[in-house]
């Protein structure tokens, strides 16, 4: 842990090296990257965390104050922690917290990595309300039935994620650890519906960028992320075969592979700057 004004954040690194700060999602911890780190093989100072709700990281949003810059501040105090610029890697909500810390400016980074954020509002941004409301249906109906007391509705919005059976699929922690921070989901729900990147802004980010969707995915959130990509003039775009958007627990060797090629392409692309 490392403790800031707002409470206490997670905090665990190991290897030594270049440092990489893995973001995970929400109903996540820091753990959900343990298979990604063991296949860099301890080539990398890795660092992980959790965001606020989750493991031992405080909530430090209310009902009436959801930033996503909140939730930002709190990875920016681990990046601040490292004591030097990283190689930044999120996944899903973490994903746009992510790119949040980049477009914000105020830490140090070598590189980001976006793993299928849900980043809603780029595709209402980009006019494809069609595919935003495929989000707002999903996550209205989630909500209100949790909100009428189904204390296991969380599955439909993981189902959405990753087809029909998913949550079920699940160990019985991972669910109740699911069942349990549902609140914290909501809140992750009204921060990313909150945020919406300025697409001048995007364009002028400098940062080697990578965006990773899973070729299953949900339509939707491949979309947002093409999107992303398509709007961050260095970013590239990649998908990993048979994956949806579990993919740090399903394809983590595709998914290490991705992001040390992308860290040694950045760090030939800055060599040359």
């Amino acid at each position: 842990m490392i403790e800031g004004p707002l409470g206490p954040v997670d905090y665990d690194e190991s290897g030594q090296g270049r440092p990489i700060v893995f973001v995970p999602g929400s109903c996540s911890t820091g753990s959900s990257w343990k298979s990604v780190i063991a296949q860099l093989d301890g080539t990398y100072r890795t660092v992980t965390t959790s965001l606020p709700g989750y493991g031992g990281s405080a909530e430090r949003r209310t009902s009436s104050d959801a930033s996503i810059g909140l939730v930002a501040a709190a990875i920016e105090a681990v990046i601040d922690h490292v004591g030097a610029p990283v190689d930044l890697v999120g996944h899903s909500f973490g994903g746009e917290v992510s790119l949040a810390i980049a477009l914000r400016g105020r830490v140090r980074l070598n590189s980001l990595t976006i793993l299928e954020a849900p980043a809603p509002s780029m595709l209402s941004t980009f006019d494809r309300n069609d595919l935003f409301d495929q989000f707002r249906t999903m996550t209205n109906a989630y909500i209100a039935d949790f909100r009428s007391g189904n204390a296991e509705a969380i599955a439909s919005m993981v189902d959405f994620y990753g087809g029909a059976g998913t949550f079920a699929s699940w160990p019985p922690a991972v669910r109740a650890y699911a069942v349990k921070t549902t609140p914290t989901n909501i809140f992750d729900w009204e921060s990313a519906y909150a945020s919406k990147p300025d697409p001048a802004a995007l364009a002028a980010l400098r940062l080697p960028v990578l965006v990773v969707v899973g070729e299953n995915s949900h339509p939707a959130v491949v979309e947002a992320n093409a999107l992303i990509a398509k709007a961050i003039l260095t970013a590239t775009f990649a998908t990993i075969a048979g994956a949806t958007h579990f993919m740090t627990a399903t394809h983590a060797a595709a998914v290490a592979d991705l992001i040390d090629r992308h860290i040694f392409a950045s760090t030939d692309q800055r060599s040359r700057q």
